[in-house]
C-alpha cells in the first residue's frame, strides 16, 4: 500500500459514516489506511489516490449549511493504471453512473490529452471521475 505523502488530499464530509466507508471499500475497491472514531475518520488509498471521508459533525469544518448533493461544482477526479475492471464491476453491480465510459482528448495548448474515463456520485452526491492516461497526441 503507498504510504508517500500527496500533494492535495481531498477530505469528504459524510452524512453516513459506515454507508461511505462501505461504498469506497467494498464497491470502490478503496483499502483503508487509518481509521478512527469520535468523530469517524478514514484515511483511503486506490493505486496513488488519496482521500479521507469524515462523518459530519458540528465541530466539524464545514462553512456553510450542507445539503444533497454534497461538493456541488466539483468533481474528484482519480487517475487510475486501468480503468476497466472497476467500471465492469460497477456495471454489473448495476450502479448508477452520471457519465458512462469514453474516450476524450482535452486540449492542452499544442497537443491534446487523452483519457478514458467515467463519472459516478457516492452516496452524498460527491462527483467522481475515474479516469486513465491514454497519452498526448497533435491537434
Amino acid at each position: 500500500m503507498n504510504k508517500s505523502n500527496s500533494a492535495m488530499v481531498p477530505e469528504l464530509t459524510v452524512t453516513d459514516f459506515s454507508n461511505s466507508l462501505d461504498f469506497y471499500t467494498n464497491t470502490l475497491g478503496f483499502k483503508v489506511r487509518n481509521l478512527r472514531e469520535n468523530p469517524n475518520f478514514a484515511y483511503l488509498i486506490k493505486e496513488n489516490v488519496q482521500l479521507m471521508l469524515e462523518q459530519s459533525h458540528e465541530d466539524g469544518w464545514n462553512i456553510a449549511v450542507t445539503s444533497y448533493p454534497m461538493g456541488n461544482g466539483i468533481n474528484l477526479q482519480m487517475q487510475l493504471i486501468d480503468i476497466e475492471p472497476l467500471y465492469q464491476r460497477l456495471k454489473a453491480d448495476k450502479i448508477v453512473f452520471y457519465r458512462e465510459l469514453k474516450e476524450v482528448w482535452y486540449d492542452i495548448g499544442d497537443e491534446l490529452s487523452g483519457r478514458k474515463e467515467f463519472l459516478l456520485q457516492d452516496p452524498d452526491g460527491y462527483l467522481l471521475r475515474f479516469s486513465q492516461f491514454l497519452g498526448e497526441r497533435n491537434k
